[in-house]
């Protein structure tokens, strides 16, 4: 009787003490929807054409794209695409932009490291030299690679715009180490930071600092510039770059469907003519 009342007591205490001490957890991302869902969805050019701009503006400063080149913003349903040049190596647009970054490279005659204008062919640089040089820049955290994020990540595009849209200030009683910043969609576990009373707060701590702010990016096509537009705009471009050939591989899939449902008819016509006259 002893232990059982010393279990019934124990298991009280962790009742009464357990919504406190809960982990938070992430918070689901915000609804948003983008023109490429479904499957008949298609980018937006120019929501693409905006994304880069604020990953050009914004994001390149900290994060490489290391699987991207500049070829890739002319192709077919790129941002860049023009169909009077079907070689995205042609489009002076293309041109234009990779002129714009400064790309390391190898002097043929001394050998020395040089660094000359972008062209078509070359892969978006990265912007630090290396590992090393990218966390000391950055207090010991190292920026992930945008090349395939949305692909890397859960709810991807809905994650990348959550995140960046979603930076609030610490609820009280949330510690907050120097460097770090709270984001309730950041995936962690703040129960050892927490001293407030009630739920431990979704989220975690990122070390990257609000990066958007209204008006920083101005769009071309006179498109409002709020925080929000500003993050579907870039989380739409990175879906595009995790995933160029998107469009192409719906349409084929969906005639490939349309494939598969005329033969389906053709088999079944065919056995009911064969085996009509047949005794089952």
């Amino acid at each position: 009787m002893l232990r059982k009342g010393i279990a019934l007591a124990a298991l009280g205490l962790a009742l009464v003490a357990g919504p406190a001490l809960a982990a938070g957890g992430a918070k689901a991302p915000k609804h948003v929807e983008f023109s490429f869902e479904g499957p008949f969805g298609k980018f937006d050019q120019a929501q693409l054409q905006r994304g880069y701009k604020v990953y050009r503006e914004v994001c390149s400063a900290c994060h490489s794209m290391n699987l991207m080149s500049f070829r890739n913003l002319g192709q077919k349903g790129g941002p860049f695409y023009d169909p009077e040049y079907p070689n995205p190596n042609d489009n002076p647009y293309v041109k234009a932009i990779a002129a714009e970054y400064q790309i390391n490279d190898i002097d043929s005659e001394t050998g020395d490291v040089i660094q000359r204008p972008g062209t078509s062919a070359d892969r978006f640089p990265n912007p630090y030299p290396n590992e090393a040089a990218a966390r000391a820049g950055n207090g010991g955290a190292l920026p992930p690679d945008l090349s395939v994020i949305t692909k890397a990540r859960h709810h991807g595009p809905q994650y990348v715009y959550s995140l960046l849209s979603g930076y609030q200030d610490p609820p009280a009683g949330l510690q907050v180490s120097p460097g770090q910043y709270y984001n309730p969609y950041m995936a962690g576990d703040l129960t050892a930071y927490w001293t407030g009373e009630g739920h431990v707060p979704p989220g975690g701590f990122i070390a990257m600092p609000p990066q958007l702010a209204p008006d920083k990016v101005t769009f071309d096509d006179g498109t409002p510039s709020t925080i929000e537009q500003q993050a579907k705009d870039v989380a739409a471009f990175l879906t595009w770059a995790s995933e160029p050939k998107m469009e192409e591989r719906k349409a084929f899939g969906f005639g490939a469907m349309i494939y598969l449902v005329l033969f389906a008819g053709v088999l079944y016509a065919s056995y009911r003519r064969i085996w009509r006259n047949v005794a089952h």
